[in-house]
């Protein structure tokens, strides 16, 4: 018996991992309207934790044949998880998780505030750290660097707009994003956060999903959804959406990578005889890679999914208060070799202000050394699918390695 629900549309069919697991209407009329789409290859898979997106619906994986939808990867490019394990033990932590908290939200920007402009964000370095700014000018990029990257896109895009770039490498950002402390289920301890490109990957990404749109309406086709707006492959367009994107995504891994080792670094001061160990994993879980399945190569986007193949290891994360999970891909081809990226999200934000209270978050975030307060109730445990009947849902796509519980959560 297969563990997926085989939706029969007609066009191309999807399979979707979500036995057991309640997914919105608004979510299933979008991945309706995208199994319209001429240039799907096979069929669309859906992950557990599918919810309602942006014109592709979070939580799918497409794999399009020489055409890519540029809102099916998304704004938040490059968006994912990084956890690295440590050689400390539960008995190591300070009877004040405060301080450990206080120490990190210190040493990482995280949050929104003002214009979003350097001087005004909290969120953004004013004054960039030259370990940082040393990694913007020096790491190695395709034939070049980071930098020259940047600079040879906003030469071909020049209405692109220029938006926080160096000034938001290694922060954190807000909503979902956070940086985790962590128990394994041998006591061992974890950091762990989750970020992506930032407001840079986010103008990338508004602008090409806008210039896909006028594509569309230029040459007369319609679309179900105008969020679905696509590139074909071989067009300029398509070959400038490649290069930013590719860069976007580069940016967000050295972001992730960037704030570990300031994390880290903080842990370093407060704890003796400290090292990590050969067990990191850095993954995208926004993105789009060219990739082979069934025979074909195809542009397979992950809009809220995880690369998992056969052995890969990957980050399923659940919610301020719930348990997160390293995994090992079983290379599901039925699923692309995906598996989902999180619990995923069972009601909207603005729902779930209105319906609990900062009492509500306290309760369900017991135990754990985070923010409790009005401003995170969008992102309480609550608002979130449980992420053990996601796992459930999941469990030919992959293997759980080890089981994490936060101690320390920190929240834009």
């Amino acid at each position: 018996m297969s563990s997926y629900n085989y939706i029969k549309t007609d066009n191309h069919p999807i399979m979707a991992w979500t036995k057991g697991v309640p997914v919105g209407d608004e979510a299933l009329e979008q991945l309706h309207n995208i199994a319209t789409l001429p240039f799907i290859h096979s069929h669309i898979a859906v992950m557990p934790d599918v919810h309602w997106g942006m014109g592709a619906t979070v939580g799918s994986v497409i794999a399009a044949r020489k055409a890519i939808i540029p809102a099916a990867v998304g704004v938040d490019i490059g968006c994912g998880m990084m956890a690295v394990k440590t050689s400390l033990t539960s008995r190591q932590l300070p009877d004040n998780l405060q301080q450990l908290r206080s120490n990190i939200e210190q040493a990482v920007p995280h949050g929104r505030t003002g214009t979003g402009r350097p001087d005004t964000d909290e969120g953004a370095w004013s004054d960039v750290p030259e370990r940082v700014a040393r990694k913007w000018m020096n790491k190695p990029y395709r034939q070049g660097t980071l930098k020259q990257g940047y600079d040879e896109i906003y030469a071909r895009n020049p209405k692109l707009g220029k938006a926080n770039s160096v000034h938001h490498l290694g922060t954190l950002g807000s909503g979902n994003h956070f940086i985790e402390i962590c128990l394994d289920e041998q006591d061992r301890i974890w950091a762990m956060l989750h970020s992506g490109s930032r407001g840079i990957g986010g103008r990338i990404g508004k602008y090409f999903i806008e210039m896909a749109k006028r594509d569309m309406e230029r040459f007369f086709i319609s679309l179900p959804d105008k969020n679905l707006a696509y590139f074909p492959e071989g067009t300029d367009h398509f070959s400038d959406y490649i290069k930013a994107v590719s860069w976007a995504q580069a940016f967000a891994r050295l972001n992730r990578e960037l704030m570990m080792d300031a994390v880290l670094a903080e842990m370093g001061k407060l704890f003796e005889n400290f090292s990590v160990t050969d067990m990191a994993i850095n993954c995208h879980h926004n993105y789009v890679a060219e990739e082979t399945h069934f025979g074909k190569k195809v542009w397979l986007t992950r809009k809220g999914a995880v690369s998992a193949r056969k052995d890969q290891l990957g980050i399923i994360p659940g919610s301020m208060g719930a348990k997160s999970f390293i995994v090992k891909g079983k290379g599901n081809a039925q699923s692309f070799c995906s598996c989902s990226h999180g619990a995923g999200r069972k009601m909207s934000r603005a729902q779930a202000v209105k319906q609990f209270s900062v009492a509500d978050h306290e309760r369900a975030t017991k135990g754990v050394e985070c923010r409790k307060d009005k401003g995170v109730i969008d992102e309480t445990p609550m608002a979130y699918k449980d992420i053990d009947q996601v796992m459930a849902a999941e469990d030919d796509l992959v293997e759980i390695v080890h089981t994490l519980k936060q101690v320390v959560c920190v929240k834009g």
